[in-house]
């Protein structure tokens, strides 16, 4: 009995397809979770560097925040200060400047706490239970 050429080499190993599979899947992978969102952000962030306009508030790369007074094709004229201006690259903003939300005072989150323990209700149940007031 003799065996066919053909039929000896693929009794070797896996199919090619096979071989292959794990690869295009790790791609696949890579491409979902690290490709495409990094081009959503960079698609993002151009839209938001030709959107800028006179009057925006803008934070550069370096950590300066200013009022955009002047736009030229990639520059931007960038006023940091009351009559300092600088002069910076359209690709060297990070993004438009929001004002950072202040924490209450401590005396206004005393007071509200205060109120919340005078308050009947679910925790103060709950302090009950545990040996509080």
């Amino acid at each position: 009995m003799l065996i066919s050429p053909a039929f000896a080499q693929s009794a070797g190993g896996p199919d090619f397809g096979l071989q292959i599979l794990p690869l295009v899947l790790v791609f696949g992978i890579f491409y979902f979770l690290l490709i495409r969102p990094q081009q959503k952000r960079a698609k993002e962030h151009k839209a938001l560097l030709a959107g800028i306009k006179r009057g925006d508030r803008v934070i550069t790369g370096g950590g300066i925040v200013g009022t955009v007074i002047k736009t030229v094709d990639s520059e931007l004229t960038v006023e940091i200060a009351e009559n300092v201006r600088v002069r910076v690259t359209r690709e060297s903003v990070l993004g438009l400047y929001r004002e950072p939300v202040a924490a209450p005072p401590a005396e206004a989150k005393a007071e509200g706490e205060a109120a919340a323990a005078e308050k009947p209700g679910a925790g103060s149940k709950l302090r009950r239970l545990l040996g509080g007031k």
